[in-house]
């Protein structure tokens, strides 16, 4: 009998270690977040998406049942790219004020979302548009991306513990990602020759001021101008605002004047009538407080101004001298570190 009882025992036990040794169908995720923006954050693809709560004191924690892959870690304001896997036990920690710089993964499972990290790093850092497109010369600027290319591979070749699927998306994306971005310099070496610095800037006449009235190029002559050219509906143009309006805070007993200028129309903007489009852009305004002369284009984006810039974008920035002569047709945005520096070069 005691036989017997030491053997179920044993078989007992042995179920018992196997149950303990079954994977978990989740993944662990929690973490630190300094200066937090949001009381959440939201994990999310494709396929799958979930809101976690995060506390006065900047933790949070849960668990998620997910498909393995790359997922998106938003807090509200900023995102970063995460690999979750059931069984993976993953620590955030991250400060708002430098997001990319200082999120950092620990934990089962972290190298993969580290790598992520510090692939998106290194590309932002190469692939600096205010640098490159600094570059006036094609075949200069096709060197520039060689040496990029290298770089890039030679830095997801190295990390050798990460998933290999990650490593190779990123080795098969980074051809038509380097494409993009030369293609998009290239546009803007062939913008700077067809509207060189010095040479006279196209103008705008009579158009509809927020404050009332109407404004032209010319009633600005004598100052710089800068020049937003945005719609409502554009959110990179919105995300620039609050940096827009630092800028002219900062700015506003300068020899500058900052002007806005909506494209909005009457298919995109007001569902078939411009009334609506106007009004949408006065509310905006309003509600926004937004700063500067506030204009609308009288042609949308058929408007001769837009149409002379080559505009087929937004936002646009444009920086145009005391005389009425281009200094930039496609200026740094307020968002950037280089309006500062060009401002300051130009004694403004």
């Amino acid at each position: 009998m005691k036989k017997t009882l030491f053997i179920l025992s044993a078989i007992t036990v042995f179920a018992c270690n196997k149950e303990e040794e079954k994977p978990k169908d989740f993944a662990s995720l929690s973490g630190t977040i300094t200066n937090q923006n949001s009381d959440s954050i939201s994990i999310r693809n494709r396929d799958f998406s979930k809101t976690i709560k995060v506390n006065e004191d900047g933790t949070f924690s849960d668990t998620l049942k997910v498909t393995p892959g790359i997922y998106s870690f938003f807090d509200g304001a900023e995102s970063t790219n995460i690999y979750l896997k059931n069984g993976y036990d993953i620590k955030v920690t991250l400060d708002t004020k430098m997001f990319d710089e200082t999120v950092a993964y620990t934990g089962e499972g972290a190298e993969h979302s580290n790598f992520l990290a510090q692939k998106n790093l290194k590309e932002e850092k190469l692939l600096d548009i205010d640098a490159l497109s600094k570059i006036d010369d094609s075949t200069a600027l096709a060197s520039t991306f060689n040496k990029i290319k290298d770089e890039l591979v030679s830095f997801y070749q190295s990390n050798t513990k990460v998933d290999t699927t990650l490593i190779n998306n990123a080795l098969k994306n980074v051809d038509p990602m380097l494409r993009s971005y030369q293609g998009y310099i290239l546009s803007k070496i062939s913008l700077r020759k067809e509207l060189p610095k010095g040479s006279p800037s196209p103008v705008f006449e009579n158009y509809e001021n927020h404050a009332g009235g109407t404004t032209s190029l010319s009633d600005l002559k004598g100052k710089y101008v800068y020049v937003d050219v945005w719609a409502t509906w554009c959110g990179p143009c919105k995300a620039e605002i609050p940096f827009l309006k630092d800028v002219e805070k900062k700015y506003h007993d300068k020899n500058i004047e900052f002007v806005s200028i909506s494209i909005d129309d009457a298919k995109r903007s007001g569902g078939g009538s411009m009334e609506k489009a106007k009004e949408k852009w006065q509310n905006m305004v309003t509600e926004k407080q937004l700063g500067g002369i506030q204009l609308i284009s009288d042609k949308n984006w058929a408007s001769d101004f837009v149409q002379a810039y080559k505009i087929n974008g937004i936002p646009r920035f444009i920086l145009i001298d005391p005389d009425g002569n281009i200094v930039s047709p496609d200026a740094p945005r307020p968002s950037s570190d280089a309006l500062i520096e060009l401002f300051n070069e130009l004694n403004i």
